[in-house]
C-alpha cells in the first residue's frame, strides 16, 4: 500500500522555501487490539455518568474543567479552548542548526518523514546534503493541531527525518532520582569492558528482533480460529440468547447441506437458515502456529490475525 501524506508543508531554509509532504514514520496499529464483549458476545458501549447523580451525561453537553484545588475547577467551553490554540500553519521555520548528536534521544517524541513535493526536489536534496556534510541537524518550529512544537530535521541516507521533540518540562531529570554512585574497582571495570566487547555489533538491525509477546498473542488467536472457537453475533432483530461458540468444520459442512452448524454449548439460539442456492462463505484458515524466535531470520507468512493487526 502506498504511503499517504498527513499534511503538505513548506520548510523554510534561509530564503529558500521547500515544499514537502509529511508522512508518519511509525505505525501505532502494530499492537494487537481486542474489543470488549458482553457475556452474550455483543460489543459493549462506554458511557459517562455524573459522580453526583449517576445520570448518563452526553458528550455534547460536557465541558472541560481544570482542578486547581481538590474538587474545585475552572471550567472552559470548547470555544474558549479553541481560542487559546495556536493557529495551524503550513510553514515550518528553521530557527537554528546544531550538532546532529546534540539532542538527547530522551527528548524524542513522534517521528515523521518528509519528502519533496512538486518542484521541491532540488532544494530538498540541497538541504539533505548540506546537513550531512556539516554533521548538523536543523531545529524548527511547527504549529500543528493547536500547538506549536519544536522539531528536529536530520538527514538520513534515504531522505530527511522530521522528529518531533518534547519540551524541557515534559522530560524528567535523572537528578530527581537521587541515584547513589558507587566506586568500582579497575578489575571490575576491565571485566565489564570485556563482556561489552564480546557482544559488540557494528549496527542496530531492527529486523533481527521480533515482538515475542505479540507473536504469542497472534499465534493464540490463529489457534482459536483454526481450533473452531469463534463468537458469532446474530443479526439485529433476530431473537435468541446472543452469540455462540461454533465449530468451523460443522459450519462448513452445514453450509454445504444448507443447514445450521452445531454449537459447542448446549443451548443453541435460533438462527436464520441458509438457502441452498446461497454462495458458501469462505472462512479464513490460519497456518499452523510456530514458536516465535527472538531473532527473525525471515518474515513469516501472514495469518488472518496478523492481517487484522496491521489494519
Amino acid at each position: 500500500m502506498a504511503a499517504r501524506s498527513i499534511a503538505s508543508l513548506s520548510l523554510s531554509f534561509g530564503l529558500v522555501s521547500i515544499p514537502v509532504k509529511l508522512y508518519a514514520a511509525t505505525e501505532s496499529s502494530s499492537d494487537v487490539r481486542f474489543n470488549l464483549l458482553a457475556p452474550d458476545g455483543s460489543r459493549v458501549k462506554q458511557q459517562y455518568v455524573s459522580e453526583k447523580t449517576g445520570a448518563v451525561v452526553e458528550r455534547s453537553s460536557m465541558n472541560k474543567g481544570y482542578e486547581f484545588e481538590r474538587d474545585r475547577f475552572v471550567v472552559f467551553t470548547g470555544d474558549e479552548l479553541k481560542a487559546l490554540e495556536d493557529s495551524a500553519s503550513h510553514v515550518v521555520e528553521i530557527v537554528a542548526f546544531i550538532p546532529e548528536k546534540a539532542v538527547n534521544p530522551v527528548f524524542y517524541d513522534k517521528a515523521y518523514y518528509i519528502a519533496p513535493d512538486k518542484r521541491g526536489g532540488k532544494p530538498y536534496s540541497l538541504l539533505q546534503q548540506a546537513l550531512a556534510e556539516s554533521g548538523r541537524c536543523a531545529l524548527a518550529k511547527w504549529a500543528f493541531r493547536g500547538r506549536t512544537r519544536i522539531v528536529q530535521v536530520r538527514p538520513e541516507e534515504g531522505g530527511l527525518v522530521f522528529q518531533q521533540l518534547l519540551y524541557a518540562d515534559e522530560v524528567r531529570s535523572l537528578s530527581d532520582l537521587h541515584i547513589e554512585h558507587v566506586q568500582v574497582s579497575d578489575s571490575e571495570l576491565k571485566l565489564a569492558l570485556q563482556i561489552i566487547e564480546q557482544g559488540t555489533e557494528d549496527n542496530y538491525d531492527p529486523t533481527a528482533y521480533v515482538d515475542e509477546e505479540k507473536q504469542r498473542i497472534l499465534a493464540a488467536i490463529d489457534e482459536k480460529i483454526e481450533g473452531k472457537q469463534i463468537i458469532a453475533n446474530e443479526p439485529a432483530g433476530v431473537t435468541g440468547s446472543g452469540g455462540q461458540v461454533i465449530d468451523l468444520m460443522d459450519a462448513l459442512r452445514a453450509s454445504l447441506k444448507g443447514g445450521k452448524p452445531k454449537a459447542a454449548a448446549a443451548a443453541t439460539p435460533t438462527a436464520p437458515k441458509r438457502k441452498s442456492a446461497e454462495p458458501v462463505t469462505k472462512l479464513p484458515v490460519a497456518p499452523r502456529t510456530r514458536k516465535p524466535a527472538t531473532r527473525a531470520e525471515k518474515a513469516p507468512a501472514e495469518t488472518p490475525a496478523k492481517v487484522r493487526a496491521r489494519k
